[in-house]
Order: structure tokens, then C-alpha cells, then sequence
């Protein structure tokens, strides 16, 4: 017989996007054109490619209205939040008290500037539109990847919400509801869990379904961060007895792994 492969199974995707669907409504690309937030962070979501990477790193490990206000925060002190030239020769210092309301300055600073000097040494200027021309997506994640600090989590937003690939990033939410799913390999970290996702996942779910698991597990008093399984979420009642005790999270932080305790 052949051996069984471990789920998520295609048949498993589809109905967690029909059930996430029929609560929080339908997840689907927009058909405009993207136009970054100006007071908004967002994580991936800006029409240029580093700002995109830049504003995904910004979200890194905080909440949204903390990543907005790092982001306001460059704002004020460069005038804009993508201007690249004046952030490299204001040294780290000066960044990472732009952006310290939006938590771990220290190590955010240090990655977008090595980000920064790395794109100009190999391109000649602050750019990753290239990237918008690169028909493969893998060839696009290696390239994102290879920055200092980049892990698959920021690279897997740019491609799925800048550059419009099919892409599975796996954030704290995601992680958490897979676990509770029963689609986590037992003991697999987080990046390991990316690649087994981004393999299981149909294309055609992964916009949708990354979009509203994030949601649900903001949403959801039993999926979310300590929430407690009463038997009432459709979610996790289709898939009852397939996941596991999520006792701790794992959070991405500029390509390192920070390991923070929020449920059990």
C-alpha cells in the first residue's frame, strides 16, 4: 500500500477555507493595484519590494498598532519611511529611536540597515523591483532569503501580499492553528513547518487561507493565544481529535528564533 502522506490533505485545506470563509467572509486578492498605507505598516502589503521587506520586518514580533507607530516613527524622523539614502547615513542609532515604540529597535535597526547595504552593494541602488520580473518564485525566495536577518516567514509575506506568488507564511497564528489542526509535524520548528505547509497547501488556498486563519486566530476566543477548546469553535470541531497540545509559540524575529510562552 502506499504510505499515507501527513496532512494537511488538499480535501483538508478546502474545508478549513469553506468554514473560515462562511465565518469571517471571503479572502481574495485585490484585482487594484497595490498603494502602500501611510500610516500603516501592513506586512508585505506595499507595491515596492524593500518597503514591502522593510515594513514585514517592522511587524516582526508586535502587534499591528505597534509596527504602525515604528513606521510613523520613520516618518517623522526622515521625512518618509523609504528614504533609504538618509536611513543608511543616519546610522543605527538614530533608526532604532525612529522605531522603538514598535519594540526590539535594537534588533530591527540592525537588520534593515544590513538589508539596505546589502541590496545597494549588489544592485547599485536601494531596489528589489527586480524581483517583480522574476517568473520564478522559488528563485525569488532563495534571493529574499540570502539577506542578513530575512527568514521564511518575511519572505513568504513579500511573495504572497507584494509580489502576488502563491505562498504559505507561516506567522504566530498560523503556527498556533496548525498545531491545533493536527497539520504540524510532531516537533517541527517553525521554518520546518513553513516548507511542510508551503508543499500541502494548495495553490489555490493559500492567499485565503493564510488571510483567515490570521483573522480567526485573532478573532477566536478558543483558537487564539490561551484560548480555551469548549467545543464551539466549527474550526477546531471539524478537525477534533487530529491536533495536538500547543503549549508554546514560536515567533519569527529578523530571521532568529524567539521562543515565547503563550498558552498552557
Amino acid at each position: 500500500p502506499l504510505p499515507l502522506l501527513p496532512p494537511p490533505h488538499p480535501s483538508d485545506c478546502h474545508l478549513a477555507h469553506r468554514i473560515l470563509t462562511s465565518l469571517h467572509g471571503a479572502r481574495t486578492r485585490p484585482r487594484t493595484p497595490l498603494v502602500a498605507s501611510a500610516t500603516r505598516a501592513g506586512c508585505g502589503d506595499a507595491p515596492s519590494v524593500l518597503d514591502a521587506l522593510v515594513r514585514t520586518i517592522l511587524s516582526q514580533n508586535t502587534s499591528d498598532t505597534n509596527s504602525s507607530r515604528a513606521k510613523r516613527g520613520m516618518d517623522r524622523v526622515y521625512g518618509r519611511s523609504d528614504a533609504w539614502a538618509l536611513i543608511v547615513a543616519g546610522g543605527r542609532a538614530k533608526l532604532q529611536d525612529a522605531i522603538k515604540c514598535g519594540g526590539l529597535s535594537a534588533v530591527k535597526s540592525k537588520v534593515i540597515l544590513n538589508i539596505l547595504t546589502q541590496v545597494h552593494a549588489r544592485h547599485g541602488e536601494y531596489s528589489l523591483e527586480h524581483l517583480h520580473g522574476v517568473a520564478d518564485g522559488e528563485q525569488a525566495m532563495r534571493e529574499l532569503l540570502a539577506f542578513d536577518g530575512v527568514g521564511p516567514k518575511t519572505a513568504s509575506c513579500v511573495l504572497l501580499f507584494c509580489l502576488g506568488r502563491e505562498s504559505f507564511a507561516v506567522d504566530t497564528h498560523v503556527w498556533r492553528i496548525s498545531g491545533l489542526l493536527g497539520w504540524r509535524p510532531e516537533g517541527a520548528t517553525r521554518d520546518e513547518t513553513h516548507a511542510h505547509l508551503e508543499r500541502r497547501v494548495p495553490d489555490g488556498d493559500k492567499y485565503g487561507l493564510h488571510v483567515l486563519m490570521v483573522t480567526h486566530g485573532k478573532r477566536c476566543g478558543e483558537c487564539r493565544a490561551g484560548g480555551v477548546y469548549k467545543g464551539v469553535c466549527e474550526l477546531r470541531t471539524a478537525f477534533d481529535g487530529k491536533g495536538g497540545g500547543v503549549k508554546e509559540e514560536e515567533e519569527e524575529v529578523a530571521g532568529d528564533k524567539l521562543v515565547i510562552k503563550e498558552e498552557g
